[in-house]
């Protein structure tokens, strides 16, 4: 098969969203580092805000693009990568709960008090962890495979559901949301330290 000329747009719509997810995961780190200091004044808000965007945004709106489109294709095209993506289909659904333990440690440690942060912390960064573990397995191994497997016809079916997604969202007006929420969680934390 001929190598493509261009990225096929759901490849840097994917490489996009993992972007803003590397960047929410770095500043979920910082935040909870900036809890350790003395006399910290942290809005938990904002973390509760980082929250909600990996639940609407990831959870919803990426994942399942990605396992109902691209995955699916790159099945149907070889089995080289079954293992790859049945763990990586199994992670997305792993991630919703994961998130609602961060938040129950987040409620533990604001309720609980000091003695509940070495617990948060732990979490958060298992979190960060497996997010970004999650993400060099899609972009290392599954990308590269997807562009020597799939052919232009898979190519259009695939950016068709990721360019619809987003025109969606557009109509909604939850494009314009979501991009304010990461715009105000982006202002609100410090960056990787």
């Amino acid at each position: 098969m001929p190598a493509r000329i261009s990225t096929p747009i759901s490849i840097l719509i994917i490489q996009e969203e993992h972007q803003h997810l590397a960047s929410i995961m770095e500043r979920m780190l910082s935040f909870v580092r900036s809890l350790q200091e003395v006399n910290s004044n942290v809005d938990l808000s904002v973390f509760r805000a980082m929250l909600y965007y990996i639940g609407q945004y990831p959870e919803r709106v990426h994942h399942p693009k990605e396992d109902q489109y691209l995955f699916a294709k790159i099945k149907d095209r070889t089995h080289q990568l079954d293992v790859e993506l049945d763990t990586l289909t199994e992670q997305h659904a792993k991630g919703e709960l994961l998130a609602h333990r961060l938040l129950d440690a987040l409620h533990a440690y604001e309720f609980g008090g000091i003695d509940a942060l070495p617990h948060f912390r732990t979490l958060v960064e298992q979190y960060a962890h497996f997010y970004f573990a999650h993400m060099r397995m899609e972009e290392e191994r599954i990308l590269p495979v997807a562009l020597q497997v799939l052919n232009d016809a898979d190519w259009n079916i695939i950016d068709t559901a990721f360019l619809e997604n987003r025109k969606m969202m557009d109509d909604e007006g939850q494009r314009y949301h979501y991009d304010q929420l990461y715009s105000r969680i982006m202002g609100a934390t410090p960056g990787p330290q």
